[in-house]
């Protein structure tokens, strides 16, 4: 059988979010979202239920509602959107987009509020200014219970089993501060007496909204109750070695209930990972000068303000020895000179610091303050600490090593020495570049090594950093090293600079430091660094589509090189050379035109655009290839069949871009069962598809009930094109609107107001709601999905005229004296659309479900509509439920169309007459 071809507007998207997770309710549209409840721990199931055709791409995202959550912006690319065990912080509202490239994109929400409750915590206080040390008679003692919760909580409180309200006593008041209403609820006891201790009860419920039960938390108040207090059983500071194994001692020394102890340290930082916790008791095992700072016990009982004492732990070591010689400050000249003042100094980092001391030795023996050699220290209580060493007068008698050694006064810290030589060599730094090195040229990917030849005696480190470019704003920071830190420091002068990129490319400045070295204006040098890389070009890679005979240009266009300059282009058709040449200052882009395409111009043609660091390449694949059809979903499913046994579906696609290659000659269908081989088969076609055509063929002899995987592959005299597949599935129409896609049934938006659906213990159905803002007339119109129609092995000319038979079958309830009235029609596709009535009822029809059937007779694709018309009073809502079509004629239609219905409400009713019975 041949396609039958139809003209096909294609369709913007549109989309619908349902849920089909474990949700505690959902309410109904507010304003264009809608709102999920779960509860916290359970799994989120969404999806998004789409049309268009194109068929539309779909991406979920999420925005936070209230604290951003931007994990968070993350998208899914598929219908379903599913968190297992979801938690409170993954609440929010989330997005489903749907974009098939025409007009703009449909999107639609729906906030998730997810449903929890925290056990409650009871604290108590007493009123500022009457705080003692324990809870005395006449003192006024507020409770305050707290507890997590969404929605806001609801708290109870008892005194034993008793139940506590305002005003049931006149020694007790409870209220919410104003500032957090619904967060908190403080049971006041004004001036104590002998009965308020007791055990207080605080219940927090959330009404057990998603099965979420009450929780309750307990206080003893009695008369010993009281705050805590803690005393540490240690020195302050503590003083230890390197190695050693501390411990830190916190106990309770006061508070009923007794509290809990933890231990922390300054500034939320980790305790050390060796660190081992036993009630108060924090040890600390071969500790390091990096688990030194301040530790801190916290102790609580919820009664008062929690109890916090700290020490400070000072592991005793030596770190960062430097030193620096200054030249006599009163003459500019920066050498040592016989006869002028130099001045030798030494830095170390000490803990404690006032353990730091310092010694000097001349060529190895001890060297004691004099006139001529004055030695001065800093105050111990600067850190780090500091001596210095002024020779007055320099002599030739002067010269040798000057040894600066600082150890701790308590000894068991080995011992820090710096040796400083001072001689007639002893001379300021001098730096310089090496010869031809100040402006290097490296390619993308090499290792290059910058230089600075340092002289001088003693030898400084060098800083090596990047210099700003000039040009450059005056507030932006420079740009950082190839390590990532601002500075790099070198021992040779020399800075390595591994897999060179281009982002190095710039002007990097050597310095000398002032340490370890001459203290002097510091020398310095600059560097420049020229990364060269190849083109960068695009398209790297693209496909082109193309018919035999036509014209069309290939273009390669270039972002960007280093260097810019002698660029050079050649174009390729596999190996075969087509043209060469290079680029002008003014152009950034090269094309090769192809002025009538043959079968030997299928192929990949390459542009390679060369600098000398190499070549970037445009890679275009050009081919007769057709595009791939796409599937029509927009349609619930064939609605036909030859026999009991088998089935028929009618198979619907459009052609992507047709006119971009040769004329499609024939479709090759693939279709198979899971686990089975291909069976293949041609569809001739027939004259050029147009851009938007509806092809359909009718697939016949399919198995009840398996599903089939179809393959669909256009093919054109180049060959086989792009193949699309699809799964096709047996299913007959029934919809009891169980499921909240309510089988593909729309809202109509061009009448006055919507079916709702509600639900009974034994099922859901639709109703219009009738009261007001409703009028008189109002309609409300529910829009079956599209259903095909079989031609029966027609031929395509005979179909358009044919009409078949289908029955279609529902419940009505329509009760009371304002009852408007019930219509039903039959919406035939085409050019011009038409709703022809089949059915219609009005007026009360007494307080019972009834069925309705009635014959169809389309002769094209077709919707159902049902409407609902409003009466002329609030006492008539109209109900459907349980809707079928089935093809061939309604067998036994109730008489005038009613009856008692034959599904679960039937025998609902049919129970509760029994009881009546009974009774």
């Amino acid at each position: 059988v041949n396609p039958v071809c139809v003209l096909l507007s294609t369709a913007p998207p549109t989309v619908r979010i349902v849920h089909s997770g474990q949700a505690c309710n959902v309410e109904e549209e507010r304003y264009s979202e809608r709102v999920y409840t779960i509860r916290e721990g359970e799994t989120l199931e969404l999806q998004c239920l789409v049309t268009g055709h194109p068929r539309p791409q779909i991406r979920w995202t999420k925005t936070a509602g209230g604290a951003s959550d931007r994990q968070g912006d993350s998208a899914l690319l598929n219908e379903t959107l599913r968190i297992e065990s979801i938690d409170r912080h993954q609440g929010g509202r989330y997005y489903c987009k749907a974009d098939n490239g025409l007009a703009s994109p449909a999107i639609r929400s729906i906030r998730v509020d997810v449903y929890y409750l925290d056990d409650p915590v009871i604290t108590v206080h007493q009123s500022v200014g009457e705080a003692k040390e324990h809870f005395y008679f006449e003192r006024t003692v507020f409770l305050r219970c707290v507890a997590n919760s969404n929605p806001p909580v609801l708290y109870t409180w008892r005194r034993g089993r008793s139940l506590l309200t305002q005003g049931s006593d006149s020694g007790v008041e409870i209220y919410e501060p104003f500032f957090t209403q619904g967060e908190t609820k403080i049971l006041k006891l004004k001036n104590l007496r002998p009965q308020d201790y007791a055990d207080y009860t605080c219940i927090s419920s959330i009404r057990n909204v998603c099965g979420i039960v009450d929780k309750s938390a307990l206080f003893s108040l009695n008369n010993r109750t009281a705050p805590p207090s803690i005393k540490l059983l240690l020195d302050d500071p503590l003083v230890v070695n390197p190695g050693e194994t501390v411990t830190l001692v916190c106990v309770a020394s006061g508070g009923d209930p007794p509290p809990t102890l933890a231990w922390a340290r300054a500034g939320e930082e980790e305790l050390p990972k060796r660190s081992v916790i036993n009630g108060g008791t924090l040890t600390v095992p071969a500790i390091t000068i990096d688990d030194g700072g301040a530790y801190s016990c916290v102790a609580s009982n919820n009664v008062g303000n929690p109890a916090k004492k700290s020490t400070t732990i000072l592991v005793r070591g030596l770190r960062k020895g430097r030193f620096w010689i200054t030249p006599d400050p009163y003459h500019n000249d920066d050498n040592i000179q016989i006869g002028r003042e130099v001045k030798i100094s030494c830095q170390v980092e000490a803990t404690p610091p006032e353990e730091l001391q310092f010694s000097w030795l001349k060529n190895g023996r001890p060297l004691r303050s004099s006139e001529r050699m004055v030695i001065t220290h800093t105050d111990t209580d600067v850190s780090p600490g500091t001596t210095n060493l002024d020779i007055i007068d320099l002599k030739f008698t002067d010269f040798g090593t000057y040894t600066c050694v600082a150890s701790l006064r308590n000894g068991g810290i080995p011992e820090v020495s710096i040796d400083v030589n001072i001689s007639s060599t002893t001379v300021p730094p001098e730096l310089t570049v090496p010869r031809g090195r100040s402006h290097l040229i490296a390619q993308e990917g090499d290792t290059v090594d910058l230089q600075c030849l340092v002289s001088g005696k003693p030898k400084p480190i060098i800083l090596w950093s990047r210099a700003e470019e000039s040009g450059a704003a005056a507030a932006a920071p420079a740009a950082s090293m190839p390590d990532g830190l601002a500075q790099t420091e070198s021992y040779d002068g020399v800075l390595r600079i591994s897999n060179v990129t281009r982002e190095m490319s710039g002007t990097y400045r050597c310095q000398t430091s002032q340490y370890n070295g001459f203290n002097v204006k510091p020398r310095e040098a600059l560097i420049q660094l020229v990364v060269q890389f190849p083109p960068t070009v695009e398209p790297v890679y693209t496909e082109v589509r193309q018919a035999l005979g036509r014209a069309f240009s290939l273009t390669c266009r270039l972002l960007r090189a280093h260097p810019a300059r002698l660029l050079r282009y050649e174009w390729k058709l596999g190996s075969r050379l087509l043209t060469v040449g290079e680029f002008s200052d003014q152009k950034d882009d090269t094309s090769y035109l192809v002025r009538a395409l043959n079968r030997e111009g299928y192929g990949e043609y390459t542009c390679d655009i060369t600098n000398d660091a190499g070549a970037g390449r445009c890679t275009f694949l050009v081919t007769g290839k057709a595009y791939a059809p796409e599937f029509y979903h927009d349609t619930f499913s064939a609605l036909w069949q030859n026999r009991p046994r088998v089935y028929g579906f009618k198979l619907q696609w459009t052609q992507m871009e047709p006119g971009a290659v040769d004329r499609i000659l024939a479709y090759r269908l693939g279709i198979r069962q899971v686990g089975s081989r291909w069976w293949e088969q041609e569809i001739p076609m027939e004259g050029n598809i147009q851009k938007g055509e509806l092809l359909t063929y009718n697939l016949t002899e399919l198995v009840k009930p398996e599903s089939y995987l179809i393959r669909l592959t256009p093919i054109t005299r180049y060959g086989e094109g792009d193949a699309t597949e699809r799964i096709i599935t047996y299913r007959e129409f029934q919809c009891g609107f169980e499921d909240e896609a309510l089988c593909l049934f729309s809202q109509d938006k061009s009448d006055e107001f919507d079916w709702t659906r509600h639900t009974l213990t034994s099922g859901f159905y639709m109703y219009i709601e009738t009261s007001r803002p409703r009028l008189e007339g109002d309609k409300a119109r529910l829009i079956s999905p599209t259903f095909n129609m079989n031609s029966r092995g027609s031929s395509p000319s005979s179909s358009s005229s044919s009409s078949f038979t289908y029955c279609f079958a529902f419940f009505y309830h329509m009760y009371g004296k304002h009852t408007g009235a019930l219509n039903v029609f039959l919406r035939q596709k085409g050019p011009s659309p038409s709703d022809t009535s089949v059915w219609t009822l009005t007026g009360n029809q007494g307080d019972r479900w009834r069925q309705a059937k009635v014959d169809i007779h389309p002769t094209t694709a077709f919707q159902m509509v049902l409407e609902g018309v409003r009466g002329s009073g609030i006492e008539g809502d109209i109900a459907i439920d349980d809707v079928t079509i089935e093809e061939g004629d309604c067998k036994d239609p109730p008489p005038n169309s009613e009856t008692f219905l034959g599904s679960a409400f039937y025998f609902f009713f049919l129970l509760l007459r029994i009881m009546e019975k009974q009774q």
